[in-house]
């Protein structure tokens, strides 16, 4: 009965965490700003550091099945 909600919340942060990597990688290539008003080097940390945490919360929730 417990599995139900951990397959949802580790489905929901890795979907989220690959995608903003993913928004992230395709923004700093293309030389456009990832935050506005915010310096680049910042942004790129910042939002790098937050995928790769919902990454490991999402593989977290899994391994608790």
């Amino acid at each position: 009965m417990e599995s139900g909600p951990a397959i949802f919340a580790g489905a929901a942060f890795a979907l989220f965490g690959a995608g903003l990597l993913l928004w992230t990688g395709v923004r700093v290539r293309h030389r456009a700003p990832v935050a506005h008003g915010v310096s680049p080097s910042t942004a790129i940390a910042l939002t790098t550091s937050a995928g790769v945490v919902c990454l490991a919360l999402g593989t977290w929730c899994f391994g608790r099945l």
